[in-house]
């Protein structure tokens, strides 16, 4: 089993910037595909982000692309997602998740983090 603890989370004026972390613990050896799903307050969960662990891949939601980066520390055994121009619209219960493979499908993902409230302000 994995277990994923996230953090980072809070409350920001339109215009700045958050950095989100998500640390993997466990049973971690078939996990290659990281990534960051959001749920706004009556909204479906949705794709943020992803990141295949090893080689670096990146993908993004058109809704974020030139505004979020995610990376990963392989050492760390931790994934980030810096927020930067962040907009009312960004608000939303934000999670971190882990896979076998790298995927923009929430279905795809066997572990989940707890979620860390993200709350941009007008």
């Amino acid at each position: 089993q994995v277990q994923l603890v996230e953090s980072g989370g809070g409350l920001v004026q339109a215009g700045g910037s958050l950095r989100l972390s998500c640390a993997a613990s466990g049973r971690t050896f078939s996990t290659n595909g990281m990534g960051w799903f959001r749920q706004a307050l009556g909204k479906e969960r949705e794709f943020v982000s992803a990141i295949t662990w090893r080689g670096g891949v990146t993908y993004y939601a058109d809704s974020v692309k030139g505004r979020f980066t995610i990376s990963r520390d392989y050492a760390k055994n931790t994934v980030y997602l810096q927020m930067n121009s962040l907009k009312p619209e960004d608000t939303a219960v934000y999670y971190c998740a882990a896979g076998s493979r790298s995927s923009w499908r929430g279905s795809e993902y066997d572990y989940w983090g707890q979620g860390t409230q993200v709350t941009v302000s007008s």
